[in-house]
């Protein structure tokens, strides 16, 4: 079973994804995460990306696909996989096309509004790096960590400066691959607007009807 989770930046899609990898036991893939180990261990690549994530622009198209079809590779995946944060673009679900054939997409859709509150109020530990929220996830004492007692910050991509930006390049880029699998048959809408729980069973119910 090879999954695509479609959806804006805060849409709940790596909640959802680390979730039903669990039960259907398949890796979740998660192109921000290997984004985030190259930038962590200083590579060339990671240098780069670096660099384009911080003004919440994408990484290009080859230097994505590479990564993930190198991924790909790995044995874990022989069951089927959930990849969350690609395709991003028409020609990157065209490489995906020609190396790996996806069984079906899943769409998480939330309104622009909904996904600034959502962003915006993330906090992230600088110490332990534990994640909070201003209203849905708050510390016990504003700006502390209640784990370590780390100071709270917000990820530059989290500015909501940062955010609108994201927002408008996904409308550009990655928004049209709705209607490419859509005209595929390959696609099913998600409301990703309810408690995650609730978006979870809807999730799993669409995936054991396949």
């Amino acid at each position: 079973m090879n999954l695509i989770f479609l959806g804006p930046p805060g849409a709940g899609k790596g909640t959802a994804a680390s979730k039903v990898a669990a039960v259907f036991e398949i890796p979740h893939i998660s192109t921000g995460d290997l984004f985030r180990a190259a930038i962590k261990n200083e590579t060339e690549l990671g240098l780069q990306v670096k660099a384009i994530t911080e003004k919440g622009d994408l990484v290009p198209d080859e230097l994505t696909v590479e990564i993930v079809k190198e991924r790909l590779l790995a044995d874990d995946t022989k069951n089927g996989y959930i990849l969350d944060g690609f395709p991003r673009t028409i020609p990157q679900a065209d490489a995906l096309g020609g190396f790996s054939p996806v069984t079906r997409v899943l769409n998480f859709q939330l309104d622009d509004e909904e996904v600034v509150e959502r962003l915006s109020g993330r906090r992230v530990c600088r110490s332990c790096g534990t994640g909070y929220h201003v209203r849905f996830m708050p510390p016990k004492k504003e700006g502390v960590c209640d784990v370590c007692g780390g100071e709270l910050y917000t990820r530059k991509d989290d500015t909501v400066e940062s955010i609108k930006n994201r927002l408008n390049v996904y409308a550009k880029q990655t928004a049209p691959l709705i209607d490419y699998y859509a005209e595929r048959d390959l696609l099913t809408n998600v409301d990703a607007k309810p408690a995650a729980e609730e978006v979870l069973e809807s999730v799993k119910g669409i995936l054991k009807s396949l």
